[in-house]
């Protein structure tokens, strides 16, 4: 794995481990971590070697295929990955379906387990792309925010998909990519996999998003989503609620584009979310230089909750979701396999 297409992935098994591309080191570097312990597995979620939904739980999976090769008990495995992030709905779908695994499943059977998982991946991100390419004209400038790409998932992305789709289709297409402090998940990610793929994109800072868009300069946006609830509320990388009532304000559709496993219709409301504080200093240093004063706090909330009501639609594999959502995600979620 040494260049980046919209058909690659970011993990993958090899020769008995879970290989990662570390992608806290982009877009400077592109080296692979070789996980061969679980620990080294939850390590890489927990510390976002990995990140974004699907990608988190196809890499559990893997992990909890590993911890067969190593003998450990399948329930102990799954609860040392469980507790690595708790906003993703994913990483609990992909644990869920390793442990429903056959209790005698020996270790070539939970692998080819994983190995499903993460093939199944890639064909509902190209789903995603195709039902969505449709929503997108001819010349439009698209606003997405964090990273919902290959980089994401099992290969292709989400609200990227969407966008590749587009670009596939011959539709001339530019993005703006908001940098999405403090991890700058768009700036690094977002902007060197649409570079590499040949995709015209612009790199923002956060607030410039509105002014862009008073200025006619933004048609759209496209987000992914870490858990989408019952009611149609869209859990995403934090910044992405204030993207969603700039849209509302401009009069911009505001769309979400998810796999179906990333809904989570035991929730009502996006209000019982669990969302992820991460550590202070992501937000307190720079590159390894201080830019906050040394005593002053700070909040880092990795996610924000988006309401039903600023969103325009929710793109999945077999479909497009529209308000009211609570029946439309359920028949959506009736339809996936």
């Amino acid at each position: 794995m040494t260049h980046l297409d919209s058909s690659w992935s970011p993990v993958a098994w090899r020769d008995g481990a879970v290989i990662l591309l570390d992608q806290r080191r982009l877009p400077m570097e592109e080296l692979y971590m070789r996980c061969d312990t679980v620990e080294a597995v939850a390590a890489g979620i927990t510390d976002m070697v990995v990140r974004g939904a699907p990608a988190i739980g196809i890499t559990a999976a893997y992990g909890v295929a590993l911890a067969a090769r190593l003998g450990w008990d399948r329930d102990r495995a799954i609860a040392v990955l469980a507790s690595t992030r708790p906003t993703a709905v994913n990483l609990f779908w992909a644990l869920e379906r390793m442990r429903r695994l056959s209790p005698n499943a020996d270790a070539d059977e939970q692998l080819a387990e994983a190995v499903r998982i993460h093939d199944e991946d890639k064909a509902i991100c190209q789903a995603i792309g195709r039902h969505g390419e449709v929503l997108i004209p001819d010349g439009a400038t698209i606003l997405t925010h964090c990273n919902a790409g290959a980089l994401a998932t099992g290969a292709y992305g989400t609200a990227l998909a969407v966008i590749r789709a587009a670009h596939a289709a011959g539709k001339r297409i530019q993005v703006i990519a908001d940098e999405t402090r403090p991890y700058l998940q768009g700036a690094r990610l977002t902007a060197w996999e649409l570079h590499k793929d040949g995709i015209p994109v612009t790199v923002i800072t956060d607030n410039m998003a509105g002014w862009l868009m008073a200025k006619g300069q933004i048609d759209c946006a496209i987000v992914g989503s870490d858990r989408t609830v019952r009611n149609g509320d869209v859990c995403n990388k934090i910044g992405t609620y204030s993207v969603a009532v700039l849209c509302k304000h401009h009069g911009l559709p505001f769309y979400a584009a998810v796999p179906v496993s990333t809904f989570d219709l035991t929730m009502a409301t996006g209000a019982e979310i669990p969302i992820e504080e991460r550590p202070a200093s992501e937000v307190t240093s720079f590159t390894g230089t201080r830019v906050v004063p040394e005593g002053v706090p700070v909040r880092n909330p990795s996610f924000d909750v988006t309401p039903a009501s600023l969103v325009t639609a929710i793109i999945t594999e077999v479909g497009i979701a529209r308000a009211p959502f609570e029946p439309s995600l359920a028949a959506l979620a009736a339809q996936a396999p």
